[in-house]
């Protein structure tokens, strides 16, 4: 086995799938990554059995002599780190040993045989979807974070993914808050519902980086597959059924307050130096004259009231909620202005954006009260 491969192409192909691999006692060759020296091009592959990653590698690289093998996902990623000439040779040598030589270095390094490295299931690509990335890693920014614990209700530890009448759909829920954020791609798309793990979300998220354009997505059975440019990633995807959630969110209200973010934000943060220490319960007035307070009530480290200004529709009145989730959810959203509502003290808070102007996204927050 032997290539040469100009050194910035595999540090990103290293990258991208040595940031995940596992720490398996039981099943060490997961620790490693899987190198593939064919025709015209070399694959690195990371695979946990939940999940695994392809980089395909088919310029800046000269293979010699096919092989594959695989080595330690550490030693790469730390050896690659330290490499500053402009390409490596990689080659098979007597003893085990792989050999990556550089114009000013040669470093030999254990390989493992590839026999025991766990296969990818084969998934077809005849009835692919393709999105615009910029917008799949949106939906899946503004969700992520209130997934669910998986040891607790697995089918809630992921984002579920839906088509309706042409609109893509994500949400998420791990029971006390729910997120929607819904597109209209361009062209219109048609998909069944399935529930991506939040690990592979979010490593689908890290491989969408700025120069990303399209994103090809492919399902079968229970597997997922997304298209990244030269990255492949693989994931199984949650059983079960995600919950019929539309209901949750509540027909009416009978208060409304709309409030600057930041404003909002840096009140709540406020509140936090003191609602910390009482499960993060803080509480919310709206007022008539276009006020609204935000304070912990009397703890036992003290007590905070901060107000802002903003417009209320409908009737005063106050509830309480977890400000630590209201600012997770405020930290994904980049208008100006948001909404929140809600029927009366003892039913969901629901944050919105305030949108300018015709949008083809949206996104609804929702937040179950605490009792004041």
């Amino acid at each position: 086995m032997r290539f040469r491969i100009q050194t910035d192409i595999f540090r990103k192909a290293i990258e991208a799938t040595s940031h995940a691999t596992s720490t398996s006692n039981l099943t060490p060759i997961l620790e490693n990554i899987l190198i593939d020296a064919g025709y015209k091009k070399v694959t690195l592959t990371w695979n946990n059995l939940d999940m695994a990653i392809e980089y395909i590698v088919d310029t800046g690289v000269d293979v010699e002599v096919e092989w594959k093998f695989t080595i330690s996902s550490k030693f790469l990623t730390s050896y690659i780190a330290l490499i500053q000439d402009s390409d490596i040779l990689v080659s098979l040598e007597k003893g085990g040993s792989i050999s990556f030589v550089t114009k000013s270095s040669e470093t030999k390094f254990k390989w493992t045989s590839p026999e025991k490295f766990p296969s990818i299931p084969s998934i077809t690509t005849s009835q692919a979807i393709s999105l615009n990335a910029r917008e799949l890693k949106t939906a899946i920014e503004k969700t992520l974070f209130s997934t669910a614990d998986g040891s607790v209700r697995p089918m809630l530890a992921g984002i579920y993914m839906r088509s309706v009448n042409g609109e893509l759909i994500f949400a998420s829920t791990d029971s006390f808050r729910l997120s929607e954020f819904r597109i209209r791609p361009e062209i219109s798309v048609s998909h069944s519902p399935i529930i991506i793990p939040e690990k592979a979300a979010n490593e689908l998220s890290r491989l969408l980086t700025d120069d990303v354009k399209v994103v090809e997505i492919c399902t079968h059975e229970s597997q997922l597959l997304a298209i990244i440019g030269p990255v492949r990633l693989t994931s199984r995807l949650l059983a079960g059924k995600f919950p019929d959630y539309e209901s949750f969110f509540p027909s009416e209200f009978k208060s409304k307050s709309v409030v600057l973010r930041s404003e909002f934000v840096n009140a709540l943060k406020q509140a936090n130096l003191v609602a910390r220490q009482n499960n993060f319960n803080t509480r919310i007035r709206s007022k008539h004259e276009g006020k609204i307070e935000v304070s912990t009530g009397d703890t036992e480290v003290g007590a905070s009231l901060a107000s802002l200004s903003g417009s209320v529709e409908g009737q005063e009145d106050i509830i309480g909620v977890n400000s630590e989730y209201l600012l997770q959810a405020l930290s994904v959203i980049r208008e100006d202005y948001i909404s929140f509502e809600y029927k009366n003290p003892l039913s969901p808070v629901v944050i919105k954006w305030v949108a300018t102007g015709e949008s083809k996204q949206s996104y609804r927050h929702l937040i179950m009260p605490l009792k004041i």
